[in-house]
């Protein structure tokens, strides 16, 4: 191995039959004896009814997450999940970043910082979703963008400055005390979420990690070749920023993942097998090649339709493949 710590993550429900206080503390209370390293919490505040929007992450750009239109908060649940482990690390996954007024935002996550003992890990996106940006009242869709990097650089200036102040396009404060600070210093990780080039260059200028899932069909990592090739492409952006790519933390998401070792393989998109479907050595073989590429914390979807059936999925991983990879 390549000396890089290898950290596995899951998610707990946020919306369904399984969103409830004791089944995601059973999840996430379980993973985390099972020796899971990071639980994550995906984010929408408000499912709109109609969304012609294009979902960046499946073939016919179609979303079928929200159709109940329910959603628990992203945020709130992470103060709940603090409380519930010891140990995870505690990742928005991802944080639509315009979504939320920056100051708020930044007291917020410092104040689950300090209830969880250091162990935010804050992944961030700009949203796809104009109808949700429509109907919470944010900035334009179309700056999103924009907002996203000055509400970043919001987050950093109040959790680093003494006399924090700030004067922007969308953000403006001066004369204030932000206190608590986050635990971490000196502050917690922003690991930027996507997958294309402006995705990197925001990783480049303003990130502590690189967060995309691989099955975007316009940018495709869903076979190691592809993921090697967009490294080394992140490597020059962040070159040319003056920074060290050993200083940026490389997750991904698998969001395909069915659970189990012994699942049919899927074809990728360059028509062989996609990265961590088939069988049990194949996956682990896949788990190693990343790792190899520099990856440290690979997250995967075990959400059955039972907490017992999420359980047993989690359990079959961490027993049957991940030894198999030499973790």
């Amino acid at each position: 191995m390549n000396g890089v710590t290898m950290d596995f993550g899951f998610g707990v429900p946020t919306r369904g039959p399984l969103a409830t206080p004791r089944d995601i503390a059973t999840i996430a209370s379980r993973g985390e004896a099972l020796g899971f390293r990071t639980v994550v919490v995906n984010d929408h505040i408000i499912v709109p009814r109609d969304v012609d929007s294009t979902y960046p992450y499946s073939q016919t750009g179609q979303w079928a997450g929200g159709r109940t239109g329910e959603a628990l908060e992203q945020l709130v649940l992470l103060s709940y999940l603090a409380h519930a482990t010891a140990h995870l690390r505690l990742l928005t996954s991802v944080m639509v970043v315009p979504h939320r007024n920056p100051v708020v935002t930044a007291k917020m996550l410092a104040t689950v910082d300090v209830l969880s003992e250091g162990r935010v890990t804050v992944g961030c996106g700009a949203g796809w979703m104009r109808e949700e940006f429509d109907a919470i009242g944010t900035p334009p869709f179309k700056d999103r963008g924009r907002v996203t990097d000055e509400y970043l650089n919001v987050f950093k200036v109040l959790w680093t400055q003494g006399e924090p102040n700030f004067a922007g396009e969308y953000a403006n404060f001066k004369n204030i005390t932000f206190l608590p600070k986050p635990v971490q210093k000196p502050h917690p990780p922003l690991w930027i979420g996507g997958e294309g080039g402006v995705a990197m260059r925001r990783v480049a200028a303003l990130g502590d990690g690189w967060y995309p899932i691989g099955n975007n069909p316009r940018q495709p990592l869903d076979v190691p070749d592809r993921y090697a090739a967009a490294v080394e492409k992140l490597r020059r952006y962040v070159e040319s920023q003056g920074r060290d790519m050993a200083e940026i933390d490389l997750a991904y998401g698998v969001n395909w993942y069915s659970g189990y070792g012994d699942s049919t393989a899927v074809p990728s998109s360059e028509g062989g097998r996609r990265a961590f479907t088939g069988d049990k050595d194949e996956i682990a073989d896949d788990i190693a090649k990343y790792h190899e590429l520099g990856l440290r914390c690979l997250v995967l979807n075990f959400e059955g339709s039972s907490v017992s059936e999420t359980l047993e999925r989690m359990e079959h991983f961490m027993s049957d493949i991940v030894p198999k990879a030499g973790f």
